[in-house]
């Protein structure tokens, strides 16, 4: 074998196993902030941009896909609890508002997000604006828990009607890259006087048929795309994705009832100053 042929071997080696890193390590910051209140999407374009991982496989197909593993991971987590919901919703009016109440609040992101869709990629999907994004979203977290809230629900399921729909105005919020669809939920539901568990707790709900409308919106519309992507580097991703978005719909919950949100609120200022230091000076 010739010095070409041995070269030529070893950087094909190199460049797929490169690309599996490269999946790996972006299906575990999905999965990892898909249902933080730090922007997962917020986290994938800057990884993208600075790393130059948007360019080849890891582009806007990738990204799709292998938010699935996160989805899948919550309706796997509450499968039992959808079953029940969906049983009782027929014959029992709780689970009926219930049911609507998610409608209610899922209503103004998917008639903002089908009307707004080219706006927004077009126009927002900037660098300046996600870091600017992370850092004010940061300010935010820490200027709720300091209000000292008083709050007047702690069951995600027996909220009022109209406060469903006011959350869900305030998802809308999220369309812009770096604010976090879950930070914007849960915000929103504790200035509506839910207590840190129900508002955290309703944003996996609400995920539910806002990230499954969202992937199949893209997917469809980047379903040319999606042929010619690298199966192997997003079955990679997809799991990983999967693995991390579970153990943090786990575990999230729990963290919320001790703590405050004041360590993903530093995370995100944090991370937006580096953002904004790179642009500007690097």
């Amino acid at each position: 074998m010739g010095f070409d042929a041995i070269k030529a071997a070893v950087v094909g080696f190199v460049s797929v196993h490169l690309d599996l890193f490269k999946a790996a390590i972006l299906g575990i910051v999905e999965g990892l902030t898909e249902f933080l209140p730090v922007s997962s999407t917020g986290h994938l374009l800057l990884m993208e941009h600075f790393l130059g991982w948007g360019d080849d496989a890891f582009g806007k197909s990738f990204a799709i896909l292998i938010q699935l593993g996160a989805i899948l991971a919550l309706l796997t987590i509450y499968f039992g609890r959808i079953l029940a919901l969906a049983r009782a919703m027929f014959t029992q009016w709780a689970a009926a508002r219930f049911v609507i109440g998610v409608l209610l609040a899922f209503l103004p992101a998917a008639v903002i997000g089908f009307l707004a869709h080219g706006f927004i990629k077009e126009k927002l999907f900037d660098m300046r604006v996600v870091c600017i994004m992370f850092i004010v979203g940061g300010f935010i977290l820490l200027w709720v828990d300091r209000m000292n809230l008083k709050p007047r629900h702690f069951e995600s399921t027996a909220f009022s009607l109209p406060m469903y729909f006011g959350i869900g105005v305030l998802q809308c919020l999220a369309m812009i890259p770096g604010v976090s669809r879950s930070g914007a939920t849960i915000v929103g539901a504790m200035l509506f006087g839910a207590d840190r568990r129900s508002a955290a707790e309703f944003s996996f709900w609400l995920a539910m048929p806002t990230m499954v409308g969202a992937f199949a919106y893209e997917a469809f519309k980047s379903r040319a795309d999606l042929a010619n992507g690298d199966i192997t580097a997003i079955a990679v991703g997809f799991i990983f994705s999967f693995i991390f978005g579970w153990i943090v719909v786990k575990t999230f919950l729990r963290y919320v009832q001790r703590h405050s949100f004041a360590l993903f609120a530093w995370w995100r200022i944090l991370v937006g100053s580096i953002g904004v230091y790179a642009i500007y000076f690097l």
